[in-house]
Order: C-alpha cells, then sequence, then structure tokens
C-alpha cells in the first residue's frame, strides 16, 4: 500500500515562497525506483505537470523554471517543491504523484494560494 501525504500549501503574497513538501508510506524501494512529481489543478483547468525527479533527471513546466526546484530526500521518504517569486497565476492545487510499476499514485493535494 502506497500512501502520499502533501504539506506545505498555504496563502503567500506575490513574490513570496513555499516549500511543498510529500511524504511517501511505501517501501523505501518503492520510493527509490520510482518517479516523483508535483503537479497542479487551477479552478476549471486540466492537471498540468509542475515538475518531476525521474532516472533521467528532473524536468520542469516552463512557467516555473528558474522559480521552482524539485529534490527528494530518499532517507524520509519524501519529495519536495521549493517555489520562488510566487505569481498568482502559480495559484492552485499541488498534488504529489509516484509512478512505479506502472501504477500512478496520488496524494491527496495541497492548496496554494497566491494574493497580488
Amino acid at each position: 500500500q502506497v500512501q502520499l501525504v502533501e504539506s506545505g500549501g498555504g496563502l503567500v503574497q506575490t513574490g513570496g515562497s513555499l516549500r511543498l513538501s510529500c511524504a511517501c508510506a511505501a517501501s523505501g524501494i518503492i520510493f527509490r525506483i520510482g518517479t516523483l512529481g508535483w503537479y497542479r489543478q487551477a479552478p476549471g483547468q486540466q492537471r498540468e505537470l509542475v515538475a518531476e525527479i525521474t532516472s533521467g533527471g528532473t524536468n520542469y513546466a516552463d512557467s516555473v523554471k528558474g522559480r521552482f526546484t524539485i529534490s527528494r530526500d530518499n532517507a524520509k521518504n519524501t519529495v519536495y517543491l521549493q517555489m520562488n517569486s510566487l505569481k498568482p497565476e502559480d495559484t492552485a492545487v499541488y498534488y504529489c504523484r509516484l509512478g512505479v510499476y506502472r501504477t500512478d499514485y496520488w496524494g491527496q493535494g495541497t492548496r496554494v494560494t497566491v494574493s497580488s
């Protein structure tokens, strides 16, 4: 059983920073070999990829390059998303995803609101 729990969302002003965390309750092996990603979904819009870590490295959406950084701590089974220089258009519910053995696992989401 794999469970993902996001935290760290909240209300922040334009230009501010937040760090999201996603704790994975699963075996360490599953966490280490899986693809980890952060997605977001704004009201009325489809869920979109923000950043991910694969065996080949990291990938970012063009809209967040240079502002967001994804990282993982295998010892803590946790993936992070450091978000800097936040903009109102970053407002969304952010979801953590773990892809492993052809199965996707999702967290419940954490809301980020950036005020102008």
